[in-house]
C-alpha cells in the first residue's frame, strides 16, 4: 500500500488527539509529506478517528491532485499543501480545535511567552486573520503568521502546528494548549508575566539539544 507507514502514523495520531482531550468528534486533521515522493498522506474527510483506517488515508501530490485512495481528503488540504511546498522544515501537520488555544484564537490575540514551554512553537504563537474554512485565503493567511514558528493560531478556528515528524508536531500542539490555558487562567486572576525575548530565545536554543541525543 503507498505510504503505508505514513497512513498508520496518521491513524495512530488521530486517535491520541481524541484520547488527549485535543479534539472531539471528527474534528481537525493530520498529514505527512514524504518529500522525496513528493507525496501527501492526509486524514480523510468527516470520518471518526477510531473508524479511520489506514486504508481511508488520502494520497495527493504536491499539487493537490489525488493520487490514490477512495475518500475525500481533508477539507482543509491546501492548508497543509502550502507549508510543503514552501517550508523546508516540515514533514507533518496537526489542526485541531483545541478548548483553550481556540478560545485565544476566538479573541485574536497573539499568545504570548507565559510560561518557557511556549519556544517548541517559536517565540509566541501569532493568530492569523480570519477565513472560511477550507479556502486558498486560509492556508495563505496561517503560512504568513507561521514564519519562524511551528504553530499558529486560527482566528474563530483553532490550531496549526508542524513539525519534523507528526510526533513533533503533536507535542508542539500539547505544549500551545497548555500554554494557552496558563495564559487564559492567569488573565482570569490578574495579568500574567510575560517571558523575555531573550529567555524565549535561549530556550529555542536549549530544546535543540534536549532529551536523549547524541552524548
Amino acid at each position: 500500500m503507498l505510504m503505508e507507514k505514513e497512513r498508520e502514523l496518521i491513524v495512530e495520531y488521530g486517535r491520541k488527539l481524541i484520547n488527549s482531550g485535543l479534539t472531539k468528534g471528527t474534528g481537525g486533521n493530520l498529514s505527512i509529506y514524504n518529500r522525496q515522493k513528493q507525496l501527501i498522506a492526509i486524514s480523510p474527510s468527516g470520518i471518526d478517528y477510531f473508524q479511520t483506517k489506514p486504508k481511508d488515508i488520502v494520497i495527493l501530490d504536491i499539487k493537490g491532485k489525488r493520487v490514490h485512495g477512495d475518500r475525500k481528503p481533508s477539507s482543509e488540504f491546501e492548508m497543509h499543501r502550502i507549508f510543503y511546498e514552501r517550508r523546508d522544515d516540515i514533514y507533518a501537520m496537526i489542526h485541531t480545535h483545541t478548548i483553550y488555544s481556540t478560545t485565544i484564537a476566538c479573541l485574536n490575540w497573539t499568545l504570548p511567552p507565559v510560561h518557557y514551554m511556549i519556544a517548541s512553537a517559536g517565540l509566541d504563537v501569532k493568530c492569523a486573520k480570519y477565513a472560511t474554512f477550507g479556502t486558498n485565503e486560509l492556508a495563505e493567511n496561517a503560512f504568513e503568521a507561521m514564519i519562524d514558528r511551528k504553530a499558529v493560531l486560527l482566528a474563530n478556528h483553532g490550531i496549526l502546528t508542524g513539525g519534523k515528524d507528526l510526533r513533533e508536531a503533536f507535542n508542539i500542539t500539547e505544549e500551545v494548549e497548555y500554554c494557552a490555558e496558563l495564559y487564559y487562567r492567569t488573565k482570569c486572576i490578574g495579568q500574567p508575566v510575560i517571558l523575555s525575548e531573550e529567555e524565549i530565545t535561549l530556550m529555542m536554543d536549549k530544546f535543540k539539544t534536549y532529551g536523549q541525543g547524541d552524548m
